[in-house]
């Protein structure tokens, strides 16, 4: 039986955490700490659980569970969500305008204003409520009908499940006063942060998957997944913008719309201006070409709107443009180019990968003369042939890429490539491993992957002063044939090679002495595992004491530890399987390396107990080194900057998403010896 007492808990629970979600994802505010936040989501799910007559389509608890999908429905949109023109520069900007407000009457051309907004990179979304509830979602589709992942959007955080959400007020629960109407259809888009996208990624590698090719194709491609479940692993962010349809909306503007949104707990894009003249619109144009990059999103142009929706809609469309909208472009990252042939890339772990060999082009400022190809799969499905006329694509610092072929372009002089069925590099005949999309040598002398193998050693032991062509020269000479042997080298045969002298080769057999003493997580990372990156291996080093415990645990132990999934452990067990793996490791013991960890797990406590961090730059020690004396000291680290992150550590050349994100939030900023302060004095 439920009590109205149970009820009104019920209620207040709910209404409670959609505040918090709200301060959390939306204002990066929070106001409770993530285990007082767990703790009022397990009762709610504990009353639900006693209760199911209470669940509510908006509770919290209801943003992830619902059942695979067979396929997407089709939805009508309330009103065509229509494309922009375009415009590239100041003179265009002036030209639309000159054109476009020819169809206003004379007395609505005078005193007009413009709104600003970032044209968000990600996917467009159709969002529908009903009496402040969230009934339906869908994708943007040609205009007209698009494709219902309602159960998918329900599990982005940002996007409330029951509008308006409490709490502007900065320690209280007090709800903006704002009429919320009975059908709102709200226009967004759902994108992934850079950070978020960055992080993203590293799991994905980390875990044997392909990385995404960029924000956009990751955010959308997790809004099309037919499971949910999948979706809500993924760190997607909306952001609202427009009101496609609405019953009693009062609203006269664009800015006042944007306003409306924030005000129902909606987040909307923190960069947007307001105009009233247009000439210091073009200038702000202009400007935003240099900031583009300072983002904490992908941003590819500018929007300008004409601030009067009244105004707007009497100027009409024209094609499927309204006329009183205009897309600003940026110069575009993205060129064509011959690709004049296909190259094959040999990683440490046996991967075969293709790469583009380019004419050179120059794209984003840069000269581009090789690209990725991603793997044979992608290249296969998007038929992109030697020869071919191709787009070429490149986004702030990320890796240039083949985005496909100009099949118009095509002569009939180009050929299909065709995927090796031997190594490149040792001729061996290479394997396809079942569930994976790539193509694998496995022969353990490849020596490629031996030049990749100890590359990724050294630079995990972090060997001062040495990178792979050292690692080559001394593979060259025969001097080593796995990492172990750097521990063997004897000086004569070093200083016999080309380039190094008594003082060279004494500072690289001291900085290979040097890394003997590693921590064993770095150790556990430097093996080059697949999937056992710097996270993972610390997870490993706090759970076992050393080398050889790690090598006797088994699938079903390791797949105990949190943070260690299947694939990860399957890796590990089968690693240390391999033969040459345990002679490797008894090389490493018999050069006088340390396969155990130093001392006992200290527990997280410490002068830094309960706080925060973020590194971005260049350090005195590498990045994994600092978060280990973090952790070490009672600290916890994180990749991306948030409310909760209570200080930036700052290297030389810091990331410029992170450090403009920290000066958002108004998150402290400090260098590596205000760190070591912060250790020291608390400790002496």
């Amino acid at each position: 039986m439920i009590t109205e007492t149970i009820r009104q808990r019920a209620e207040d629970l709910r209404e409670t955490i959609r505040l918090h979600n709200y301060r959390y994802y939306v204002l990066n505010q929070p106001l409770i700490s993530d285990a007082e936040y767990d703790a009022l989501m397990d009762e709610l799910r504990e009353l639900e659980s006693r209760h199911p007559d209470l669940i509510r389509p908006d509770s919290p608890t209801q943003r992830v569970g619902a059942e695979p999908a067979d396929a997407f429905q089709k939805v009508e949109h309330p009103a065509p969500i229509l494309s922009l023109d375009k415009a590239s520069n100041a003179e265009e900007i002036r030209s639309w305008w000159e054109r476009v407000s020819k169809h206003l009457p004379d007395d609505a051309a005078e005193d007009v204003a413009w709104v600003v907004e970032p044209k968000l990179d990600g996917l467009t979304v159709v969002l529908h409520y009903e009496d402040g509830l969230f009934v339906q979602g869908a994708t943007r589709g040609d205009g007209y009908v698009g494709e219902d992942i309602t159960a998918n959007l329900r599990t982005v955080p940002t996007l409330p499940l029951r509008i308006p959400v409490p709490g502007r007020g900065a320690g209280g629960t007090e709800t903006p006063e704002v009429d919320v109407p009975s059908r709102l259809v709200v226009r967004g888009e759902a994108l992934m942060l850079i950070e978020d996208f960055e992080a993203l990624n590293e799991r994905e590698v980390e875990a044997g998957r392909e990385p995404f090719a960029n924000p956009r194709n990751a955010a959308a491609g997790s809004l099309r997944q037919l499971d949910p479940r999948v979706t809500a692993e993924r760190p997607l962010t909306l952001l609202a913008y427009a009101i496609v349809d609405a019953a009693e909306v009062s609203v006269r503007t664009q800015w006042e719309t944007l306003a409306y949104l924030e005000a129902l707990g909606f987040r909307v894009s923190e960069y947007v201006k307001r105009f009233e003249a247009l000439e210091p619109l073009t200038d702000y144009c202009a400007d935003w070409i240099e900031r583009r990059d300072t983002v904490a999103y992908e941003v590819d142009g500018l929007v300008i709107k004409v601030d009067d929706l009244e105004r707007q809609a009497a100027m009409g469309v024209v094609g499927r443009a309204p006329r009183g909208a205009v897309a600003f472009k940026f110069p575009g990252r993205e060129a064509t180019t011959e690709l004049l042939d296909i190259g094959v890339n040999v990683g440490r772990t046996g991967a075969l990968v293709p790469f583009a060999v380019l004419e050179p082009v120059e794209v984003g400022g840069v000269t581009i003369q090789k690209a990725t190809l991603h793997n044979f799969e992608d290249l296969e499905r998007k038929d992109i042939r030697i020869g071919d006329r191709v787009l070429v694509r490149r986004a702030g610092d990320v890796i240039p890429y083949v985005v496909g072929p100009i099949a118009e372009a095509r002569t009939g002089d180009e050929s299909v490539f065709e995927v090796p069925e031997v190594c490149p590099s040792c001729g061996e005949p290479v394997v396809s491993r079942e569930g994976e999309v790539g193509v694998y040598c496995i022969n353990v002398a490849c020596p490629e992957q031996r030049l990749q193998r100890i590359t990724h050693f050294v630079a995990v032991m972090d060997v001062e002063g040495m990178g792979e062509r050292t690692v080559s020269q001394l593979i060259r000479a025969g001097l080593i044939r796995s990492a172990a042997d750097l521990y063997t080298l004897k000086r004569e045969e070093v200083m016999a090679l080309e380039g190094f002298a008594e003082k060279s080769t004494d500072n690289l057999l001291d900085a290979i002495e040097a890394t003997k003493d590693r921590s064993l997580a770095r150790l556990i990372a430097a093996l080059g595992i697949q999937g056992v990156g710097g996270v993972v291996a610390r997870t490993l080093a706090r759970h076992y004491e050393s080398i050889a415990d790690l090598r006797d645990a088994n699938r079903e132990e390791l797949e105990t530890i949190e943070g260690i999934g299947p694939h990860t452990a399957e890796a590990v067990v089968t690693w240390f399987d391999h033969e040459h793996s345990r002679a490797f490791v008894e090389k490493l013991r018999h050069a006088g390396v340390s396969l155990e960890r130093e001392s006992p797990v200290r527990p997280a406590t410490g002068p830094l107990e309960g706080l925060t961090f973020v590194i971005t730059g260049t350090l005195s020690r590498p990045r994994r080194e600092i978060a280990g004396w973090i952790e070490e000291h009672g600290g916890k680290v994180t990749g991306s900057v948030s409310g909760n992150t209570d200080f930036v550590v700052l290297g030389d050349s810091p990331g410029r998403s992170k450090r403009s994100k920290a000066q958002e939030l108004g998150t402290p900023m400090i260098d590596e010896a205000q760190l070591r302060r912060m250790i020291e004095g608390d400790e002496s």
